[in-house]
């Protein structure tokens, strides 16, 4: 009810209404004053006015009051387009700015990796720099292709200046352009054009950052060169950062040889490590069975972290290694600080250790760590399907519906997995939104969800749960157990949960962490067989179990 007269105030209908009572009254008054033949009836004359008067802020009060499709109670056919939209920190002096994907104008326009590379290898240099806050790459990147004005772009990113840019790569000729842009008015901050030959683009990358700290007024720390590098090495890398950002498993897989290829002409190339162990980690449970996949990951993560310490993502992968194979939590944790304090506006630092603190029962810790993240990311699908996910967890209902919805405006496609808003649809009770989402995604997709059998067993609607579930396994090369097992346990079948359960154990399943604080999980709260499997992967069921939704 608190959070009710706070909206009320913040819409300014207390207001007026309180503006319109008084009015009223006072109408009221004037009414009985110029008919005073009706001495006896002045009160309800009064009283007869004042309600009518009072109808109009009494209906605006009730309008808002019950427009359940804010609270999630009904949902419009035709909901407008969700603006994403991040709030500024009240008081903040942080100056921010987003690096927008340059274009890419070479003759056969074969160089998109490349001009993507130069944007991004400026703004992880940016990054770096104290007192200036860069919209991550996936957020920024976002927009590529898209239709949108700079005005719109820096809303949406929550950034004051924009960063954009041409390269046109013609055998060893470069020729790269840069305009910095205020945001708020439009005008130009500082341009600049360069021609160069291929062997000085580190320089030039250099050249390009400093130039924007000092429109900026930033300081810039002076840091060492960087070591020379093969430039076919450098090409291998950008060529493989490029497919590595894609989700099918062939483009992984392509990555890998490029990241391979850079490391043969440059041994000592500590970010094509961490490249490889990036390519593995989205390979698996995806593509490979994890208990294959990890060891890549782990190896990887720690030929990067040899040559170079500093490698802040070589560290958060090296922290998942130790948590899905080994279950030490307490190592994962210290590998993600370690890659919190080396870059502290990285999603995956963010990301991942926010979904740790949330499988722990770290509550407070987790949502810090995820508005951290969507702060930095707003614009990204995975950061915003995970905020739906988690918030849902923790019972935040409103969070994870605005979540939820963002993250359907990014991927209306449904191309990166099972809709998580149609997940708080049935939890909250909307069994026939849930489905509509679900079959929409199928449709587009050709993927049955284990989220719809779900809802279906939810529904006392035990045949047709089975037969999405058998959907939902078939032509599937790997399928953790987890997934299977949430059905499992919709449906009542609980011995058949465990078992799927213990075989992502045995499996190393990514997601197995998440069973404890996931309300579809609650039934099983009570059962030793399912505790144990908790404290085995290293979790402490009470913490764990006291943080959850109550759902």
């Amino acid at each position: 009810m608190r959070n009710f007269f706070a909206e009320l105030k913040r819409r300014k209908v207390y207001s007026v209404a309180v503006a319109y009572a008084v009015a009223g009254w006072a109408l009221a008054q004037g009414i009985a004053q110029v008919f005073p033949v009706f001495d006896i009836s002045n009160l309800v004359v009064r009283l007869i006015v004042l309600l009518i008067v009072l109808g109009f802020p009494v209906a605006l009060i009730l309008s808002w009051f019950f427009d359940l499709t804010r609270y999630g109670i009904v949902r419009t056919p035709d909901r407008p387009e969700i603006e994403i939209d991040v709030v500024r920190p009240i008081g903040s002096n942080e100056k921010s700015i987003a690096v927008l994907p340059f274009a890419d104008l070479s003759p056969a326009k074969d160089h998109d990796y490349f001009s993507d590379g130069i944007a991004e290898e400026i703004l992880v240099a940016l990054a770096k720099i104290e007192g200036l806050r860069v919209a991550a790459r996936r957020s920024s990147f976002w927009f590529k292709g898209k239709e949108a004005q700079l005005s719109e772009i820096a809303r949406k990113l929550n950034v004051e200046h924009v960063l954009e840019g041409t390269v046109r790569r013609d055998g060893n000729r470069l020729r790269i352009t840069a305009e910095l842009i205020d945001a708020g008015d439009g005008f130009t901050i500082w341009s600049d054009t360069f021609e160069r030959e291929m062997q000085g683009i580190f320089a030039l990358q250099d050249e390009i950052t400093r130039a924007i700290v000092d429109a900026l007024k930033l300081k810039l720390a002076i840091s060492p060169p960087p070591p020379s590098r093969s430039l076919d090495a450098y090409d291998a890398y950008l060529q493989g950062l490029f497919y590595s950002d894609k989700t099918t498993e062939d483009d992984l897989r392509k990555s890998l040889e490029f990241f391979a290829r850079a490391l043969e002409k440059d041994p000592q190339f500590s970010r094509a490590w961490t490249g490889i162990a990036k390519s593995w980690l989205w390979l698996a449970d995806a593509y490979v069975p994890p208990i294959e996949a990890y060891p890549n990951v782990r190896d990887a993560a720690g030929r990067a972290l040899q040559l170079n310490d500093n490698e802040a993502e070589a560290h958060v992968y090296l922290a998942e290694t130790k948590r899905i194979l080994d279950w030490d939590l307490d190592g994962a944790e210290a590998e993600f600080n370690r890659a919190c304090e080396l870059e502290p506006n990285s999603t995956p630092s963010n990301y991942f250790v926010a979904a740790l603190h949330a499988a722990r029962g770290d509550r407070h810790k987790a949502l810090a760590f995820l508005q951290r993240t969507s702060k930095i990311d707003p614009a990204s699908l995975w950061v915003s399907n995970f905020a739906c996910e988690l918030y849902r967890y923790f019972g935040l209902n409103d969070e994870a519906m605005a979540a939820g919805e963002r993250a359907l405006q990014l991927d209306p496609t449904f191309a990166y997995g099972e809709p998580l808003l149609a997940a708080l649809y049935r939890e909250m009770g909307h069994f026939d939104d849930a489905i509509a989402l679900y079959n929409k995604a199928r449709s587009i997709t050709g993927k049955a969800a284990f989220g719809l059998a779900i809802t279906y067993a939810r529904m006392d609607r035990r045949e047709e749960a089975r037969q999405t579930l058998k959907a939902a396994t078939a032509n599937r090369r790997y399928l953790p157990g987890d997934a299977i097992a949430h059905v499992h346990v919709a449906l009542h079948e609980h011995d058949a949960a465990i078992r799927e359960l213990q075989r992502a154990c045995e499996e190393r399943s990514s997601s197995l962490h998440m069973v404890g604080i996931a309300p579809e999980f609650a039934p099983m709260r009570s059962d030793p067989r399912f505790t144990a499997i908790l404290k085995r992967i290293g979790l402490e069921p009470e913490k764990v179990f006291a943080s959850a939704s109550k759902l």
